[in-house]
């Protein structure tokens, strides 16, 4: 069995080579165990807060939606980046309303995760609602999609056919039917 300092990288500094509101670009001086110091370039982007918001017939709302940097459609759960200052289940709320106009009344923790921490520093927090009303007709027109009551049963298959964008959706809704 190894302990948890076994196989630890020294990091020594971190430098920005691009910074933005979403996005920064670093470069990290770092020496793996038992190897030579050197750079190790890291993408560092804000936290985001997914819903899951589930309704009494176990099926879960999703936005049908293109994504232009991979020029895919695809389903994925409503969610966003969490502002500075602003709670990240407040932030799953207000993402949810924007994109869907269903407002969760309430949520609670699923999980966290890294999605891609080999060079990627996201983190991401899920929610799953099971009281969220519907509000508003109004909805923020670039986050927006095609919003569909889903049932959570069809997410495997869904999945399977590559129906289902991005890590933080496809792990939300595969931890939450391996819970159910």
């Amino acid at each position: 069995m190894t302990t948890r300092d076994e196989g630890h990288w020294e990091t020594f500094s971190e430098r920005t080579l691009y910074d933005s509101p979403w996005v920064r670009l670093v470069k990290v001086d770092v020496q793996p165990p038992g190897g030579s110091r050197f750079e190790h370039h890291v993408v560092r982007l804000q936290r985001v807060a997914l819903v899951a918001m589930v309704n009494d017939r176990e099926e879960v709302l999703l936005l049908w939606k293109h994504r232009f940097v991979t020029n895919q459609w695809g389903w994925e759960l409503p969610g966003g980046i969490v502002d500075p200052g602003e709670e990240s289940a407040d932030a799953a709320k207000r993402e949810a309303c924007e994109e869907t106009g269903w407002m969760p009344r309430s949520v609670q923790h699923l999980l966290s995760f890294q999605p891609a921490i080999g060079m990627v520093d996201s983190p991401h927090d899920v929610y799953v609602s099971r009281d969220a009303e519907y509000v508003s007709d109004a909805r923020d027109s670039e986050e927006t999609g095609v919003a569909k009551w889903t049932p959570l049963a069809s997410v495997t298959d869904m999945a399977a056919q590559g129906d289902l964008l991005g890590s933080g959706s496809l792990v939300a809704l595969l931890y939450l039917l391996a819970r159910r």
